[in-house]
């Protein structure tokens, strides 16, 4: 029998100040994003594979429950648990839905302390990603090649998405809700991202 490990996949997320403008305008003052949560039967930055019957029955799982429950709770940056620390929760995720073989949904950043620099992070500019976190075990494909490829068991249970700083699985953006502001209007940014926090933290 194969052992459960944490398992963790990142994609890509970009957003404007402008279009996060326009999202909590929309949205009666709160920021929502919409994009690919994760990528089923592709293989990955870290060299995984996520059947998409495994991808599919989770996702249900998850709509019938913590979305149903509006505790569908992320936090900002991975942690190296499998527990959401309500301490650092970020966002919720409000919908899941599928195109083709992506794993799509829509996601509300909170008004909390992880929330608020989340949002400020966006309208700085900088480049995040949202990453899967999950218990599982994997099996190694017979693939000829340098690199090597793993499919994730049906033995794999979601816990939830967080958004982090280094993305993985190619090519896939969020955007905000609102899609009709398309302008890229260049804005301020930010030298980097500890900047950014410490000026939240001093109320700045």
């Amino acid at each position: 029998m194969m052992n459960k490990a944490l398992l963790v996949d990142y994609i890509n997320f970009d957003v404007t100040a402008e279009q996060i403008n326009e999202s909590i305008k929309e949205n009666n003052g709160r920021l929502i994003v919409s994009g690919v949560l994760q990528r089923a039967n592709a293989k990955n930055h870290n060299g995984r594979i996520y059947p998409k019957q495994v991808l599919m029955r989770e996702a249900e799982k998850y709509a019938g429950t913590q979305i149903k429950e509006r505790r569908a709770l992320g936090e900002l940056d991975h942690p190296e648990s499998s527990v959401v620390n309500l301490n650092n929760v970020s966002h919720n995720i409000a919908e899941v839905f599928w195109r083709g073989d992506d794993l799509c949904g829509k996601v509300e950043v909170l008004d909390t302390p992880s929330g608020k620099i989340l949002k400020e992070l966006f309208q700085a500019g900088i480049k995040l990603g949202i990453s899967s976190r999950g218990l599982g075990s994997v099996k190694e494909m017979n693939e000829e090649g340098p690199e090597s490829t793993v499919e994730v068991q049906p033995d794999f249970e979601l816990i939830c998405w967080d958004f982090v700083s280094n993305p993985s699985t190619h090519g896939a953006f969020m955007n905000p809700v609102n899609e009709s502001a398309g302008s890229k209007t260049p804005v301020s940014k930010y030298s980097n991202v500890n900047r950014i926090i410490t000026d939240i933290l001093r109320g700045k």
